[in-house]
């Protein structure tokens, strides 16, 4: 009779709980269907649909509905997920990984998809007060729309996307909201101050009211809580609440005092893995290739997250998977009346692109090329992004334009020029 053989199954440890987490544990479970699968999240929350927290704020989804488990693309894994978890340290020499003070969790594999913390200017780390909110999680989505609920006015610090639909999230439910930009514009990442001018007019015509060129000196408060503010060119701005959204950085705290290397964010190669054997990154915690550059970034992205995730999950489980790397930036969507797509290199001053620009009342195109002209590289459409995915094509596969790049600039791109 023959002696009963016990495979030992792999432990794959996840730190984090959004998109490169589920992503990754899926892919995991394809390729390996009996490992033990652990995800560390320091949210009391299950993982969530992040894009939908203006909609939780404005009533328009419910958590239910933003839940990843069984739901979308994600097909439930059979995994174990820590939720209210925080993670202090990591030993890679040991493998193991510390939550809490003491509680230590060992590991084979282990993925770093431990994302962003919101970034908040220390004045106003020193001026707490009732009413003042980062914007970055759903703790932080129910906790505004509870408060908004009892409020008139709101004020938003950043110019940023988010900040934007949160800020007609909050237009929706009836209050008046001030937004407070340091740069001339709003959306400064993903396009340049002339690119812009049609998305301020659309939030004008709304009724955002968009303060630039100031930050904030105080917050003003009484026994409620925040009642305003004061900017830096001392002008008072009322409002009961003050929500931050000024940008994020990597969440590497834990690992100081391990041997992964961070540069901005964790450095990984092409297969997701960083610098230690069996520890790998992947999301905005990431530091990765941007195709178009050649140089090393972090992306925001959803889904470049949700790409980095899947092709780390397999490397875990042994199925060698190339992530190809981001290829700038790529966000399509609509504020207030008006859609825009932004995509690839678009910050150009100085940087000897070749640039052609195309705008009317209602619309406004630019399209970037490479400084031989002989690529795209970059695009802008606002108001008018028909046939924008054309456009992306060509950025992502990097094709060789020169005998369509008349029928680009005019606008006349169709489906039958791929065939040439």
């Amino acid at each position: 009779m023959e002696d009963d053989v016990t495979v030992e199954q792999t432990r794959y440890v996840i730190i984090g709980a959004s998109a490169a987490c589920m992503s990754a544990a899926t892919a995991i479970r394809e390729s390996d269907s009996c490992g033990d699968i652990t995800v560390l999240s320091m949210e009391q929350e299950m993982p969530y649909f992040r894009p939908m927290i203006p909609f939780l704020i404005s009533g328009k989804k419910s958590e239910p509905e933003m839940s990843l488990i069984g739901n979308g693309p994600f097909k439930e894994p059979k995994i174990q997920i820590r939720t209210g978890t925080r993670v202090t340290s990591v030993d890679t020499d040991n493998k193991t990984v510390t939550v809490g003070n003491s509680d230590s969790i060992s590991y084979d594999r282990l993925l770093i998809a431990s994302g962003s913390n919101p970034f908040i200017p220390a004045e106003i780390k020193k001026m707490s007060a009732e009413g003042v909110y980062s914007l970055r999680t759903l703790g932080d989505a129910k906790k505004i729309a509870a408060r908004s609920s009892k409020t008139r006015r709101a004020i938003m610090l950043g110019g940023g996307l988010l900040n934007l639909k949160t800020a007609f999230a909050l237009l929706e439910r009836g209050l008046k909201v001030s937004l407070v930009v340091y740069s001339g514009q709003v959306l400064s990442q993903l396009m340049e101050p002339d690119d812009a001018k049609l998305i301020h007019k659309a939030l004008d015509r709304a009724g955002l009211e968009i303060i630039t060129g100031c930050d904030i000196k105080k917050i003003l408060t009484d026994k409620d809580g925040v009642k305003g503010v004061v900017l830096s060119n001392e002008k008072k701005v009322e409002g009961e609440m003050l929500l931050i959204g000024k940008g994020v950085s990597p969440n590497v705290g834990f690992l100081d005092k391990s041997n992964v290397s961070i540069d901005r964010g964790i450095v990984t190669d092409e297969y997701t893995a960083a610098n230690i054997k069996d520890v790998y990154a992947a999301g905005d915690v990431a530091l990765t290739i941007d195709s178009l550059t050649g140089k090393k970034n972090i992306s925001g992205l959803w889904t470049n997250a949700v790409e980095m995730g899947r092709c780390a999950g397999f490397n875990m489980a042994g199925k060698q998977t190339r992530y190809c790397g981001v290829a700038g930036i790529l966000n399509a969507t609509q504020v207030a009346d008006i859609s825009f797509v932004s995509m690839g290199i678009v910050h150009t001053k100085g940087a000897g692109y070749e640039t052609h620009i195309a705008e009317t009342q209602k619309a406004f195109r630019k399209l970037v090329f490479s400084s031989d002209g002989k690529r795209l590289v970059g695009a802008v459409f606002i108001g008018d992004i028909e046939r924008a995915g054309l456009y992306r094509y060509l950025i992502l596969e990097k094709r060789n334009i020169e005998k369509i790049k008349k029928q680009i600039i005019n606008h006349q791109l169709h489906y039958g020029h791929f065939l040439q």
